[in-house]
């Protein structure tokens, strides 16, 4: 099916981090419609799914502020420019639970609202864990907390763990992380 074509794209809003486009479209068959959307702006980001050597998740607790609420999630961020998606992982995990990773792994590249929004997080599993810490951008550091993979049915019931980026990224990983528990 061919793509729709756009006739003319126009910038509604603009902030910091947001775009809102209007996408004038005309259709295969003909059709016009006025799609808004979010374009992708900035760099790619990043989601962590680590795991410590006691076979425990490196949780947050943070701020979300489209919620106005503390969250139970996992760290996350954005690449900076030129920087190759392992290192962001990296990078965050030092940033915000204060540790580094020897083995940092791409899982998969995750769209977020695709109906409304080019924007799209890369899931990574990092292990092989140790203390290294790096100044954060956020204004208060995220509560880190450790959560046991042999409780991971529990952690994905809870009622503060309920991000879709969050809960699609563990159940990505969940694979390797269940043959990790029945290997000790």
């Amino acid at each position: 099916m061919p793509l729709p074509t756009i006739k003319k794209t126009e910038v509604l809003a603009q902030s910091r981090f947001f775009k809102i486009e209007a996408m004038h479209l005309t259709f295969s068959n003909g059709a016009e419609r006025i799609y808004e959307r979010l374009p992708a702006v900035g760099e790619q980001g990043v989601i962590v799914v680590a795991v410590n050597e006691n076979d425990e998740l490196l949780l947050i607790r943070e701020y979300a502020a489209g919620f106005h609420e503390f969250q139970l999630t996992l760290p996350k961020g954005a690449a900076e420019t030129g920087e190759p998606l392992e290192a962001a992982a990296a990078r965050e995990l030092a940033e915000e639970v204060g540790f580094g990773a020897s083995d940092v792994r791409f899982v998969k590249r995750l769209s977020i609202a695709p109906g409304h929004m080019g924007f799209t997080i890369n899931v990574l599993m990092a292990t092989d864990l140790y203390p290294h810490s790096l100044p954060g951008d956020e204004p208060e550091p995220p509560e880190l907390v450790l959560w046991p993979l042999s409780k991971i049915d529990e952690l994905l019931a809870r009622d503060d763990f309920f991000e879709a980026r969050a809960i699609a990224a563990l159940t990505l990983c969940l694979p390797q992380l269940r043959q990790r528990l029945a290997a000790v």
